[in-house]
């Protein structure tokens, strides 16, 4: 049932849950925080084309992506190592990236909100409060900065011995980074929706070779090896038809203190007092979650054709590998969910209903320990074309494939049963230290575009359009990772300095926007009796933006 259902049909509903309110009344709650957690903990490696290329190379990033065909130097092991061949003699480059990223939200009760009786939702009419980044140091961790911005550099070297067709290159660089940072308003309502959240995926050390088979061939070959990190860091509420319900039942059966001496006897509705009333939109419990895959390597293999000098064709895959993350967690339960189970094992028919539906005795205010969880990181595909018709004008235009459609479902395994997971047996997962949940991304094509413009011999001016498609489909988007179809410009210029150096300027500006109306949305807001998913925001339509600034700068030298 949706909450769109009509009045008389909520109400026919509620008369027969109130029916059998008895020891499954008692186990409501638990049942929706653990599976809302569950689903919390499987929505944090959130990825998708929003977080690729962006800060990978400077010329590339002002062309749109569109470099598969006209390689640049040293960064061709990232976009076609078979771009490495065309460099004569040895070269070093660095780099160095700034990068911002805001993300704004709303929420809003649509005419005739509900959520089991409870209309007033605190939530609605605000938006959410300022964002600012972080960053994960490898074998560090995360520190605790909350930055306007992040600054990422890197270096790259190749060696060619004159003559040679053999070249061997080297390079860092981040090749997947998103960073949100909701920390500084303790009331802010986006928490709900990841405090913070920081995916990377930096390459330390990239082993390449370029060959060039002809003068209009060349094959090539690198192999990324990357420290792969997530952190999620979030508060947890879980508005539900069901969870409105029961609190609403506990308003009408309990004493204001809490205490119902007839209650004692039956199932302990009202045993934990005052904290143990259930408010449907009430925080509920915190998670924190951080996990890295230190050493995880792939392969990239290119190819590169230049006919004529007017006109080339490149394409490049990149394979994708089964990524082992481990690493700790935390769950911090409130006291109205704690208390709750207190008082329900503290009655006399209490604990029979927990036994016979496997609830946990009660719940701890803290549980934590360490978590593994084999995700997949998807192969990559792009084909590109460069034209030259005259000397001053060069167009490139790419296709690329991403197959996160993968990502069908992800399994994560806890070190210990988890208190909040055990009563997930009711919905057929036996195990509570171990979870299997869908996810649903699909795979997309994307294209981009970059101009090239060359006004004198030292002067490059380039500009860039990607219009990026994301792997998340609009009724699975959430805010811990708000990833919409976005549109990418980019501007840069290329100056040599002299005969055996040169420098790279660009900047980007990338935008998205969505808008989820209510119970569209069941990673972020349907509101039924026995949804399943972590929906913090139940019932209301959410609205929220995307929007990224970065800048990089390159400077090259060949000896």
């Amino acid at each position: 049932m949706r909450a769109t259902a009509t009045a008389a049909g909520r109400a026919g509903a509620r008369a027969g849950l109130g029916a059998r309110l008895g020891a499954a009344a008692g186990a409501a709650p638990l049942r929706l925080l653990a599976v809302a957690a569950a689903a919390a903990v499987c929505a944090a490696p959130a990825r998708a084309a929003l977080t690729e290329n962006l800060t990978t190379s400077v010329a590339a990033m002002a062309l749109g992506n569109a470099v598969t065909a006209d390689p640049p130097g040293i960064d061709s092991i990232h976009f076609n190592p078979a771009g490495l061949a065309r460099l004569s003699g040895d070269s070093e480059s660095f780099h160095a990236f700034g990068a911002s990223i805001r993300s704004a939200s709303g929420f809003q009760a649509p005419p005739g909100f509900e959520v089991g009786g409870w209309t007033n939702d605190p939530v609605s009419g605000r938006s959410g409060g300022p964002v600012r980044q972080g960053m994960y140091v490898p074998a560090y961790g995360k520190p605790g900065w909350r930055l306007p911005g992040v600054i990422i550099p890197g270096v790259g070297m190749a060696w060619n011995k004159a003559g040679s067709p053999f070249t061997f290159a080297t390079q860092s660089y981040m090749s997947q980074a998103m960073s949100l940072d909701r920390t500084k308003d303790v009331d802010d309502p986006a928490q709900f929706g990841g405090r913070q959240v920081q995916l990377q995926r930096l390459v330390y050390l990239a082993p390449s070779l370029g060959y060039k088979f002809s003068d209009t061939l060349r094959f090539g070959v690198s192999v990324p090896i990357a420290h792969s990190a997530f952190v999620v860091d979030t508060n947890m509420r879980f508005p539900n038809e069901l969870l409105g319900v029961f609190g609403k039942l506990q308003q009408g059966w309990c004493p204001e203190d809490g205490g119902n001496i007839i209650d004692t006897f039956g199932f302990g509705v009202c045993g934990g007092g005052k904290e143990g009333m259930v408010n449907p939109f009430k925080k509920a419990a915190h998670m924190r979650l951080e996990m890295t895959a230190p050493f995880d390597p792939t392969i990239n293999l290119g190819v590169l054709w230049e006919p004529r000098p007017w006109f080339a064709l490149g394409a490049v895959y990149q394979g994708g590998s089964k990524t082992s993350y481990s690493g700790t967690y935390v769950f911090n339960t409130e006291p109205m969910l704690r208390n709750f189970v207190h008082g329900l094992n503290a009655s006399l028919l209490g604990p029979i209903a927990g036994a016979v539906l496997g609830f946990p005795s009660s719940i701890p205010a803290q549980q934590k320990g360490n978590l593994s969880a084999t995700i997949p990181f998807p192969m990559h595909l792009q084909v590109g074309v460069k034209l030259k018709p005259v000397k001053y004008v060069q167009l490139n235009v790419d296709a690329s494939y991403a197959k996160w459609g993968e990502w069908k479902e992800l399994t994560f395994q806890f070190d210990q049963s988890i208190k909040l997971l055990e009563v997930a047996r009711l919905y057929g997962i036996p195990n509570s230290s171990k979870l299997t949940i869908p996810r649903g991304y699909k795979s997309v094509v994307n294209f981009g575009f970059g101009l090239q413009l060359f006004p004198t011999e030292k002067l490059t001016l380039r500009m860039g359009y990607e219009p990026r498609k994301s792997s998340i489909p609009s009724d699975k988007i959430d805010l811990i990772a708000p990833l919409p179809d976005t549109k990418l410009y980019g501007l840069g210029l290329n100056y040599k300095l002299g005969k055996n150096s040169d420098i790279s300027v660009s900047g980007a500006y990338m935008v998205g926007k969505f808008k989820v109306p209510a119970n569209s949305d069941c990673n972020l807001n349907c509101n039924t009796f026995l949804n399943v998913i972590y929906n913090p925001y139940a019932g209301l339509d959410v609205s929220g933006d995307i929007r990224v600034r970065y800048m990089g700068v390159n400077f090259s030298h060949r000896f």
